[in-house]
């Protein structure tokens, strides 16, 4: 019978990512202003939705480019939009 290998390591994919946040150099050609926080959940929603409502997706391409559920209540998340709407 054929063994089935298990799941794969992370680690260099941990070493990667640890890389690239030390380093803390932008893409050159990313344009986007991106703006990271830490809230409770509501607060969270709270500051999501301004961020919508004041740069429309439509006109800025506005969105919560990544998040993370924290020990207890806190969310870290990162909202990103271009810097003006043409």
């Amino acid at each position: 019978m054929t063994k089935i290998p298990g799941p794969p390591s992370f680690e260099g994919l941990k070493r990667r990512i640890a890389t690239h946040r030390a380093e803390g150099t932008p893409r050159k050609n990313d344009r986007f202003v991106r703006q990271t926080y830490c809230l409770n959940l509501l607060e969270a929603r709270a500051k999501a939705r301004e961020w919508f409502d004041e740069y429309p997706k439509a006109a800025y391409w506005t969105e919560v480019e990544s998040w993370r559920q924290l020990e207890g209540d806190q969310i870290e998340f990162t909202m990103r939009r271009l810097p003006s709407a043409d």
